[in-house]
């Protein structure tokens, strides 16, 4: 019959296999469906700055990058990404070299595990992890080691005796995320020294997901692991300007590390995109030399709307814990009489018209997450008084 195959086999690299629509795609269009405020989904629902939206009808309109871009990124661009590394960190890369552009930050992420890892290979990554860290894991053939980011006097913290244990003859690499998303915890200096002496010891390559570096708040700071002992020329460090200037749509990302790093990361990424985004790479180089004052007012922005959701779920009943960084709240439930959080986030839009997501899919020890929920804060002002207004009787 027409549509029918000769074998058994699923259709699905078993591979794949524990990995269907991602939660995602399933929670925002439970929000379409329903209407609902979708605190789901972590992208603004505004765009970025004025001036880097013309910097790409400028790129558009004078033809740079309509047609392919080079394989490594637009010098422009891997130019403005290591004067932000140099300016930002002191850390020095060479555009040529060092620097290598990519279809945002889940290509870099896709990228570097598909080039650095055999089939069978261990990979410690903190759980609760974003979603395409264990796909890409398991495309590449290796095996993910969860190590459980817990509460922790009032936050999320890593046990350094339970990374340390969880290393084996076996383990290849490292994949940190700092800030972490969902958790909103910033590792602290003493935690990435551990981590970084425990690289050197093992001789162990670490990939770091720095994505949110702009996005701190408080007291909190971020810290590269790149800048740590040992850890220069070990290190793959991912960065992107969807989350710091809002424009998540552009899908531009990047690595920066040593030359025999980004050598393996490109051989594997040229065969994945091989290359993207041509016109906006011109404006996120532009993008990266705004003025401080521009990150400041991000971060300051973004403060008060995490403050302004933070009470209005503390309020409604839910446990709040706090968020160091990134653009994510996570709450337990457990305060309001319920413990599963997938059946919570399903029902949540019927009841109360928000979407948010749940915890649990970003575990492989589901009962770890089961009680905590993550909301994004992300949005206009008007959309968080308007959602913490439809949550207030959710406890009822």
């Amino acid at each position: 019959m027409p549509g029918m195959t000769s074998s058994a086999r699923p259709l699905l690299n078993r591979r794949l296999a524990e990995f269907g629509t991602t939660i995602f795609a399933e929670m925002s269009a439970l929000a379409l469906r329903t209407g609902s405020l979708n605190l789901g989904q972590g992208f603004p629902d505004t765009d970025g700055p004025e001036e880097v939206r013309e910097a790409a009808v400028r790129a558009l309109r004078d033809s740079r990058g309509n047609q392919y871009p080079p394989g490594p990124g637009v010098p422009e661009l891997r130019t403005a990404v290591a004067a932000h590394q140099q300016r930002r960190y002191g850390l020095s890369f060479d555009p040529d070299t060092e620097v290598l552009v990519t279809a945002g930050a889940t290509e870099a992420i896709a990228a570097s595990l598909l080039a650095l890892l055999e089939p069978g290979d261990e990979v410690i990554a903190l759980e609760p992890y974003y979603d395409s860290y264990a796909a890409c894991i398991a495309m590449a053939g290796g095996k993910r080691v969860p190590v459980t980011l817990r509460p922790h006097d009032g936050g999320f913290r890593l046990d350094l005796d339970e990374l340390r244990d969880a290393v084996t003859d076996r383990t290849r690499l490292l994949l940190i995320n700092t800030p972490h998303n969902p958790t909103g915890t910033v590792l602290t200096r003493a935690e990435l020294t551990a981590i970084a002496e425990l690289a050197v010891e093992r001789d162990l390559l670490v990939v770091t997901d720095e994505v949110y570096e702009h996005l701190v708040f408080d007291d909190a700071e971020h810290l590269p692991l790149a800048t740590f002992p040992g850890m220069r020329d070990r290190t793959v460090t991912i960065g992107s300007a969807g989350k710091t200037f809002s424009f998540t749509g552009w899908k531009v990302g990047w690595v920066t590390a040593s030359p025999g790093l980004v050598t393996a990361v490109r051989s594997a990424k040229q065969f994945l995109t091989y290359v993207a985004s041509g016109p906006f790479q011109y404006a996120v180089a532009e993008a990266l030399s705004l003025p401080e004052s521009y990150f400041t007012a991000l971060r300051d922005d973004l403060r008060a709307k995490r403050d302004l959701l933070a009470a209005g779920l503390a309020q409604a009943g839910f446990g709040v814990f706090r968020t160091a960084g990134t653009y994510f709240l996570t709450t337990d439930i457990r305060p309001l009489g319920e413990t599963d959080g997938i059946a919570f986030c399903r029902a949540l839009p019927e009841r109360a018209g928000v979407v948010a997501i749940p915890h649990a899919v970003f575990y492989d020890h589901r009962e770890e997450g089961a009680p905590f929920v993550r909301f994004a804060f992300c949005k206009q002002t008007a959309v968080l008084e308007e959602a913490v207004r439809r949550l207030k009787g959710v406890g009822r």
